[in-house]
């Protein structure tokens, strides 16, 4: 398995994915009309996948922000340490502190977060509803302080 950056030619490969996602844990709440689009929103500055035999297992995207999005793996690849090396990944590029957002509903990302070490700055309801139809709460996150001085970073 390898994480590399995403290409153009990769998106076809990564809504495959996300539609596996999106059949087992609903994500994202509502299915995007443009699923390609929705995997680069605005502002998206750089973007990673993990691959294995050609197929993608994975996504994730950095904002200008600095906040990490569009983070996921799929059902059959869980389990193998994915999620946490696409976050390390995007930390590597980055420069300081990286944040991310996630729904109360994301139970197991929730705890990898905790267990990874990142920091709950804030509680907020968002403006979209999640799976039973109320408005999500979502929590925020910021991540623990780097190990290294990030001096391979390009952002």
């Amino acid at each position: 398995m390898e994480i590399h950056p995403r290409t153009p030619a990769d998106l076809d490969a990564c809504v495959e994915a996300l539609a596996a996602v999106h059949a087992a844990d609903r994500y994202p709440v509502d299915w995007p009309a443009d699923p390609a689009r929705w995997l680069t929103p605005d502002g998206v500055i750089g973007a990673w996948i993990a691959v294995e035999d050609g197929a993608v297992l994975g996504h994730v995207a950095l904002t200008r922000d600095m906040e990490v999005t569009r983070l996921y793996v799929a059902p059959a690849a869980r389990g193998r340490g994915l999620a946490a090396r696409l976050l390390g990944t995007v930390r590597s590029a980055a420069r300081g502190p990286v944040r991310l957002e996630v729904s109360a509903e994301g139970r197991a990302a929730i705890a990898l977060y905790e267990r990874s070490g990142w920091r709950r700055t804030a509680t907020t309801r968002a403006t979209w509803r999640d799976t039973t139809g109320e408005p999500a709460v979502l929590h925020h996150y910021v991540s623990p302080p780097a190990q290294e001085d990030n001096e391979n970073s390009f952002l």
